[in-house]
């Protein structure tokens, strides 16, 4: 005689209760960057001919998963800061898991396509236009979305395939699989090995493909003889391996052990879920003189 969970309740942040409207103001101030940042890439390279390059491509393609990607997330826990609700139904909650590890995985391909993209600029240039082509670019781009919803699918079936029927509580400010298993009334054994085996696949495999490309891409461009081709080759990499650092290493610190309860864990999140998607538009605005140079030519208002 057990009732099954029909809504959690996300703890978030409670234990921080008196801090909630600097919390809010602070959160609201990132979701805004990120969302103003995102579509600012958007637009300059939506309305300038000479960012039409697949880099730019796939750097649009970016910037929509960060704002998708935030947006799971963020605007829930600030009306969460500003009602004082944290309930979230139970199909609202598998809807959250499936979007977020979505978007997530699809990043993660992503970022992957793009180190393969600047292994082929540098590496084989004389056959970049061909084999970079448009079709390849939207069949490169079809297949990270593919992947990452299959990557969430398996997930959030194993997930929620798991009884819920006593404590709802989620030590958590969204619902994601490692607090989610905590409060199953089952064993979760398989489902904590399985985790641990896709998000090592997914994120480690990514990883050491991206670091692959980087390896022949570092010893081809220490034999350029040019040093502002040098400088521009290293420009444009530095600011993808940075994003890379910044999505890949809290994401591999905090599903590689599901179950623990360090307070660090919700941090870690924030900074992937949050201050990521917030930082990627500078870091490449910063890193890219053509962006740079087409805001500067068609202003804001025009990007937007």
């Amino acid at each position: 005689n057990v009732t099954p969970v029909m809504e959690f309740t996300l703890l978030g942040f409670s234990e921080a209760h008196e801090w909630k409207i600097y919390f809010f103001l602070l959160f609201l101030a990132i979701y805004l960057l990120t969302l103003m940042g995102n579509l600012v890439i958007l637009g300059s390279i939506s309305l300038c001919p000479q960012l039409q390059a697949p880099m730019y491509y796939f750097l649009s393609q970016l910037s929509f998963l960060d704002i998708c990607y935030s947006s799971v997330t963020l605007p829930k826990m600030l009306v969460d800061f500003l009602a004082g609700s944290r309930s979230i139904s139970f199909g609202c909650c598998v809807a959250q898991l499936y979007c977020f590890h979505c978007f997530g995985g699809t990043e993660c391909f992503l970022l992957t396509i793009m180190a393969y993209d600047r292994y082929v600029a540098i590496c084989d240039p004389l056959h970049y236009s061909s084999t970079m082509n448009k079709r390849a670019c939207v069949q490169l781009v079809a297949g990270t979305w593919l992947a990452g919803s299959l990557h969430s699918a398996l997930q959030t079936a194993l997930t929620f395939r798991l009884p819920y029927c006593g404590p709802n509580q989620l030590d958590h400010y969204f619902c994601d699989v490692p607090p989610l298993l905590k409060l199953a009334c089952a064993d979760t054994s398989m489902n904590e090995a399985v985790l641990l085996a896709n998000v090592g696949v997914v994120a480690l495999c990514s990883l050491a493909l991206i670091l692959g490309s980087y390896i022949w891409i570092i010893s081809a461009v220490l034999q350029m003889n040019s040093e502002e081709g040098r400088r521009k080759a290293f420009s444009t990499c530095a600011a993808h391996l940075t994003v890379v650092v910044l999505l890949y290493g809290p994401c591999i610190l905090l599903y590689i052990q599901p179950t623990s309860s360090h307070p660090l864990r919700k941090v870690a999140a924030i900074f992937y879920t949050a201050v990521t998607p917030a930082l990627n538009p500078i870091i490449y605005t910063l890193r890219n003189e053509e962006i740079k140079r087409t805001l500067r030519r068609v202003g804001w208002r025009e990007v937007f």
